[in-house]
């Protein structure tokens, strides 16, 4: 038998990957260009060639035990290195080999961070519209979610809110930008602010209060965007990064955490988090692709295709009549339903052969996901659904 937690996981599974299945389901009835599946965040840009030609003169140059061996339960020391010596470069922070931990992605990077912080029943913070798994993973070492709302015209949380939140048992405060599901970019003044109220009410209940920073769509950005870094802001700061987007890696789950070198308690969390990459089961990430990445630094994947995909689904729709922000970052729309009922919504575009996603698993009822990492001739072809759709809900655009 299960456990209780397991069984009520169970039932909640993700509907995200419910509806992937359900694309599946619906390729074999209509045939696979005939469903159009804009439910899960798939990379479909190719990762550079150079990724390949690193693997293989990795593969034909170094010593197979150390290729494949155990290291530090933080990573090579080598790539951690590397990496800080990047980011120091890149970013302006002055950063070492020691506030790098290599991960399994970044859910393992928040999964060991979650790990090294969280007592029972310790607050996290997490700001709608959010990746909904922050929820399961919080869940996972018995702290409490806190939601916070956001603006409808911006997606931008509501700061007076943020602020009567944060009680002498929050511990951390989770953000995500470039955003999944609305695509937006925290601007350098929310990041300001945020960072001003965790410095105020910390000093207000005497205690720590950290800032984790969720960047897997750091690199995919449009228009001449800028990401505020962070660790810039706030000292009591970590980020989590992943490859599985920047370079089209998401199979191979090699991430890392940025430490800040100013962070309270610095040496005491460093320690932890390599003891809980072990603990957790994760040991390591995965040592043939510690090596990949870090020669593969300043490679990213072509952002200019999902840049044509956003304007071709943004433009088609809006010009519909559905009201929706246009991404400045990551590859998705968040439109808002023409109905109340998002999951409803989203069972109508079944019927056209659509796969979106609810906006209510995401803390925003009324809106709904959809993911344009998908072939640019996909969702060509996908217009004339969405027509059809406007067509039964014209009364309601």
């Amino acid at each position: 038998m299960v456990s209780k937690s397991m069984e009520l996981l169970m039932q909640n599974n993700s509907v995200i990957r419910e509806m992937f299945d359900e694309g599946k389901r619906l390729e074999k009835i209509y045939g696979e260009e005939n469903v159009f599946d804009f439910s899960i965040g798939n990379p479909s840009v190719i990762p550079p060639n150079e990724i390949k030609e690193n693997i293989m003169r990795i593969l034909n140059d170094e010593s197979p035990l150390d290729i494949h061996g155990y290291m530090n339960n933080s990573g090579y020391f080598s790539v951690r290195d590397n990496i800080a010596k990047h980011l120091t470069n890149t970013k302006g922070v002055s950063l070492e080999d020691k506030n790098i931990i290599m991960t399994c992605g970044a859910a393992g990077g928040l999964n060991i961070i979650m790990k090294t912080l969280i007592n029972p029943e310790d607050e996290v913070i997490i700001l709608a519209p959010y990746f909904g798994e922050y929820i399961n993973y919080i869940n996972n070492y018995s702290g409490k979610t806190i939601i916070v709302s956001c603006k409808e015209d911006t997606f931008e949380p509501k700061l007076d809110e943020l602020k009567e939140k944060i009680s002498d048992r929050t511990k951390a405060i989770i953000i995500n930008s470039p955003n999944n599901p609305s695509g937006i970019i925290y601007s350098e003044e929310t990041i300001k602010a945020i960072s001003n109220i965790l410095t105020e009410t910390s000093k207000k209940f005497g205690t720590t209060i950290y800032l984790i920073s969720d960047e897997p769509y750091r690199e995919i950005v449009y228009d001449g965007e800028c990401v505020p870094y962070i660790l810039k802001y706030y000292k009591n700061s970590l980020i989590v990064y992943s490859y599985s987007k920047s370079l089209s890696l998401p199979g191979e789950r090699i991430g890392y955490i940025v430490v800040n070198p100013e962070l309270d308690y610095l040496s005491e969390i460093l320690s932890a988090l390599n003891i809980a990459n072990r603990v957790l089961g994760f040991v390591n990430a995965p040592s043939l692709f510690q090596k990949v990445v870090s020669m593969s630094l300043d490679l990213e994947v072509d952002v200019d295709i999902y840049k044509k995909n956003r304007d071709l689904l943004y433009n088609h729709l809006t010009n519909l009549g559905f009201e929706c922000l246009k991404p400045q970052g990551a590859f998705y729309l968040f439109p808002k339903s023409p109905i109340k009922d998002d999951k409803k919504f989203c069972n109508e575009l079944k019927k056209f052969n659509i796969l979106a996603v609810p906006g209510s698993v995401f803390g925003c009822e009324g809106y709904f996901r959809l993911s344009y990492c998908v072939n640019y001739e996909k969702i060509k072809k996908s217009l004339k659904a969405f027509e059809k759709v406007a067509e039964l809900f014209n009364d309601y655009l």
